[in-house]
């Protein structure tokens, strides 16, 4: 029987509370062949600590009765066995990442066709085992966790910006959308889709903010790369909206059809007027000049 690589994927997948990536299952793969001897079949591997754990094989002697205290009892003896074939006999010495994916995919579709509780995802960190979303509500429970509440429009806005931007400053965000983005980084923050980045080189030296891991797990991408393409949120149409709000200038006369000053060229709307300065009042006469006449 041929080495099946897709049940040991299984089986390695299922003892891991994290993701596994292809160099986690190819490092196993390594030290398996840098051990002296396999394994024995009936090896017991606890799934708390992750440590495997050969336990050591009984003696019974043959012409040895049963103690009153077992009498009738089966007794099972943990005797060395040879190896299951498939799973430690004929082990390539390279698993290519071509060949771990494709038994990957094989086993996603495998546990979507069974309709099963659990589905393979391919996530930014490796392969996980989750368990299906319709049985969340059943999680929650036995977690005694709220249930999730919706990220507010603003906060998707901020959430946006900080992807296609990040690492982005507060000032930019609110630049960009024209209010306020503090509550929205507040909320963001708290649910461990962005983070500080660090600070950014400019007066202030303001925090500057980009995406978590969560937040790919959030959107389903494995990277920003994977991240839809946007006119309207490009890096260039950004950068545009920042240059232009930094350098805005107050409108002039002309812009707003006012007519112009003296000099300042021909009004675009209106002729020009000449403004006529009042002539200054006559100076009162001094009383004391005015008593001495």
């Amino acid at each position: 029987m041929a080495f099946n690589l897709k049940k040991v994927l299984k089986a390695l997948l299922f003892s891991s509370s994290q993701p596994l990536s292809v160099k986690d299952i190819q490092a196993a793969f390594a030290r398996f062949h840098d051990q002296p001897t396999l394994p024995l079949v009936n090896d017991v591997v606890p799934s708390a600590d992750g440590e495997a754990v050969a336990p050591e094989p009984a003696e019974v002697p043959a012409e040895e009765t049963p103690s009153p205290a077992n009498d009738g009892a089966e007794v099972i003896v943990a005797a060395p066995t040879e190896t299951d074939t498939e799973l430690y006999q004929d082990v390539p010495s390279l698993i290519t990442a071509a060949q771990i994916r494709e038994a990957m995919d094989e086993l996603a579709a495998e546990l979507r066709a069974a309709d099963d509780i659990y589905l393979l995802i391919d996530g930014a960190n490796g392969y996980r085992l989750v368990t299906h979303p319709r049985f969340a509500r059943w999680i929650r429970i036995l977690r005694d966790e709220p249930a999730p509440v919706k990220l507010t429009q603003s906060a998707l806005e901020t959430l946006s910006i900080v992807a296609y931007r990040q690492p982005v400053t507060r000032t930019e965000i609110e630049t960009i959308r024209g209010v306020s983005a503090e509550a929205g980084l507040n909320k963001l923050l708290e649910r461990e889709l962005v983070y500080i980045v660090g600070r950014a080189d400019l007066p202030g030296r303001p925090l500057q903010y980009g995406t978590t891991d969560k937040f790919l797990e959030f959107v389903g991408v494995k990277s920003l790369v994977e991240l839809p393409a946007s006119d309207v949120l490009s890096p260039r149409q950004i950068d545009e909206w920042l240059k232009n709000a930094t350098n805005a200038t107050p409108p002039a006369d002309a812009d707003m059809g006012l007519p112009l000053e003296e000099g300042e060229g021909d009004s675009p709307n209106r002729e020009p007027v000449e403004v006529e300065h009042p002539a200054p009042a006559a100076a009162a006469p001094d009383e004391n000049t005015s008593a001495s006449a």
